[in-house]
This record gives structure tokens, C-alpha cells and sequence, in this order.
């Protein structure tokens, strides 16, 4: 038995391989692994956020409408910075400007998503008045985890890692051809064969499982001690660009370098931290009222005039922190409803249909036309 398991052991392959391409065609449509990765990270990104979001008391719905700013502001910024950072490889003697445009084929750098993806957020959440850190708390672990996603298409396009290694989780890289020119092409390119052109450290890895870890930390922190304006994004800021500072250090691909050879990434990453690490030990204070994502026309009740609050009833899924927003909500929206109003009516103020001592008869009020109730 012992002799069959080492067997089998020596015969799995020492190192990681590559796929032998990225990209694959229906017809004339590519289908590009990198593209459908950040998809599929968008959409487990939105996912997270919804369930998170509404667990904190906001309305369901809501993170679709801010998505729809923030994920086009994000790809810009995020291109943007990659092209600040790489443009040689487009502007720089024997560059192409015009692929700087080709967002498919790779090339979105994390910071520049983050910052101009948070203005559109923002945006959607000022327009609607909901507060732009609670926002981010409920996002911090699907953004992660959307980052950890969007890794495996470095991984398809041979791109972003280390230098050669011995060690036995390195990372085979393939000599990739255009089939119609025999040109190399590395990220749309078909491997030759399965030879490879050298072993490299798979920081893209490294990267994806630290993701993970930290949207695991996140959502136990955020459990554990309910953090609130903006704790929640501060720790996963804080985490990432940790893990990302030394990981930057092992990568070897071009990337705009200062200060004797220090990467830039390496340098923002240091910096983020930081900022980040002060922020989450400042910032206090309780979890925000999210009760301005609910829309307009769900303002009024069943049973009360237009624009008369209605009563919302909890779900039985509703974690604490869930009730406890609705109540905050409810108690804002309505502040002179009694509990003894649910014995009579949900819709009628509190005292409108008491028996004050005194007063006739219920047998006799009934009788009296409805201007006399008030």
C-alpha cells in the first residue's frame, strides 16, 4: 500500500503548469479567460455585498444601483493606473497608444480601481443619501474576493509572476504562438508544447489564497466586534496591501520603479497600510442608519395616508444586527407610534383609538360620525 501511495506521489507533476492559452474563439467571438474572470469576480463581488448589505438594515436592490456606477469608474481607474505605471509598453519608443484601449488583454491596476471605483460609488450613495462608509463596510469582503478571482487570469495570461524558483509548487511557463502567424504571443497565443521555458514563483497564487484569507478575516472581525464606519474596508485595506507589499517584492515583471529600484507598487502598498491601520484605530462610532436606501414608494403604509410610514415586519432569516436596523429605522420613521397600537390597527396612530376615562361607551362611539373620533 505505502509502495502504491509513493508511486502515485512521484508521479504528479513538481510544479505548477500553465494553461497552454487565454483565449479561445466561438467563430469569430474571443472568449478571453482574463475578461471572464473579472466577470465572474464583479458577480460574486455583488453577491457578498447584497446579502451584507441588507443584513445591515438597507433595501435589497440597492448595491445593484450603486454597481452600476462604480464597476465602469473602477475599470477606468483601474486602467489608469496601469497605463501611469506601464507607458513605455504603450507610449514609450516602439509602444502602441492604440492597445492602451485593450482592456481584455490585461493591465488593471488594484489602486486605481479601489479609488475612482469608491467615487462612483459614492455617487450612487449621495445620491440616495446613504452614507458612503457603511457602504464599504457591507463591499470590503466581496471586493477581495473579487480581486482573488480576477488573479486566475494572470494566471491564463502567463503574466505577473516571480522570479525562477526550485521550489516545488513553481510555475511552468509556455513559449506561446500565434497559430495564423507563428508570431509569439503570450497572452492570446497557443503553447508549442509542454516544455517549459522556465520555473517562476506563481505570485499570482500567492496572491489569490491571501485574498481569500483576508475576506475571511474581515467577515469574522466584522462579526466579532461589529465594526462600523468604515472599519470594516480599513482592515481589508489593511490586510491586502500587507500581504500585497511582499508579495510585489517577488514579482520581476517591467513595472515603473523608484527610489533605487524600489517598485512603485511596493511604495503605495507601504503607504495604504499605513493610512489604513491609522484610520481603523481612530474611526468610532455605531453602525449607520442605512433606512435612505429604501425607495421612495415604499414609504407609504397599507393602512396611513401617503407618505405615512409603513410598518416593516422582521424576516425570520434577519441576523441581529438586521433587526436591530429595522427597529432604529422603524423608530426614526415613525417616533410617536405606541406598541399598543398593534393590538387595534398598525396604521392608526398611537391613542386615536384608546378609551380615555371618561368617554362613552363603545357601544355609543360607534354611533358618532367619524369627524367626532378626532
Amino acid at each position: 500500500m505505502t509502495d502504491s501511495v509513493a508511486t502515485v506521489l512521484a508521479s504528479l507533476p513538481m510544479t505548477i503548469p500553465s494553461p497552454p492559452q487565454g483565449v479561445w474563439y466561438l467563430g469569430p467571438v474571443p472568449l478571453r479567460a482574463y475578461a471572464l474572470c473579472i466577470i465572474a469576480g464583479i458577480i460574486v463581488a455583488v453577491w457578498l455585498t447584497e446579502r451584507r448589505f441588507v443584513a445591515r438594515g438597507g433595501a435589497p436592490g440597492f448595491v445593484i444601483d450603486v454597481a452600476v456606477w462604480a464597476v465602469p469608474f473602477g475599470l477606468v481607474g483601474g486602467r489608469l493606473y496601469h497605463l501611469a505605471t506601464d507607458w513605455r509598453t504603450y507610449f514609450g519608443p516602439g509602444g502602441d497608444p492604440v492597445a492602451a484601449l485593450y482592456v481584455w488583454n490585461g493591465g488593471l491596476g488594484i489602486w486605481g480601481a479601489i479609488a475612482l471605483g469608491g467615487v462612483g460609488a459614492w455617487i450612487a450613495c449621495r445620491r440616495r443619501g446613504v452614507p458612503l462608509t457603511a457602504f464599504a463596510d457591507a463591499a470590503a469582503p466581496g471586493i477581495v474576493l473579487a480581486q482573488a478571482i480576477g488573479r486566475l487570469g494572470n494566471y491564463f495570461n502567463q503574466e505577473l509572476y516571480g522570479a525562477p524558483t526550485t521550489l516545488p509548487w513553481g510555475l511552468e511557463i509556455y513559449r506561446r504562438i500565434d497559430p495564423g502567424t507563428g508570431a509569439v504571443d503570450n497572452l492570446a497565443g497557443v503553447a508549442v508544447d509542454r516544455t517549459p521555458l522556465e520555473i517562476v514563483q506563481p505570485t499570482f497564487l500567492y496572491e489569490l489564497i491571501w485574498n481569500i484569507l483576508v475576506a475571511v478575516l474581515v467577515i469574522w472581525a466584522d462579526r466579532r466586534f461589529t465594526l462600523a464606519r468604515g472599519r470594516a474596508f480599513a482592515l481589508y485595506v489593511a490586510g491586502y496591501t500587507l500581504g500585497r507589499f511582499w508579495i510585489e517584492m517577488l514579482r520581476t515583471d517591467p513595472a515603473l520603479t523608484r527610489v533605487e529600484g524600489v517598485r512603485v507598487n511596493v511604495i503605495v502598498a507601504a503607504v495604504v497600510c499605513v493610512a489604513a491601520l491609522l484610520y481603523l484605530a481612530l474611526a468610532r462610532g455605531p453602525r449607520e442608519d442605512l433606512s435612505a436606501s429604501m425607495p421612495v414608494e415604499s414609504a407609504g403604509s397599507a393602512g396611513g395616508g401617503p407618505g405615512t410610514p409603513g410598518l416593516v415586519t422582521p424576516r425570520d432569516d434577519e441576523n441581529d444586527d438586521a433587526r436591530a436596523a429595522r427597529a432604529s429605522r422603524d423608530d426614526a420613521a415613525a417616533p410617536d407610534r405606541d406598541d399598543t397600537a398593534t393590538h387595534h390597527g398598525a396604521s392608526e396612530p398611537s391613542g386615536v383609538d384608546a378609551e380615555p376615562e371618561g368617554m362613552q361607551p363603545e357601544e355609543d362611539a360607534s354611533a358618532a360620525p367619524p369627524s367626532s373620533a378626532h
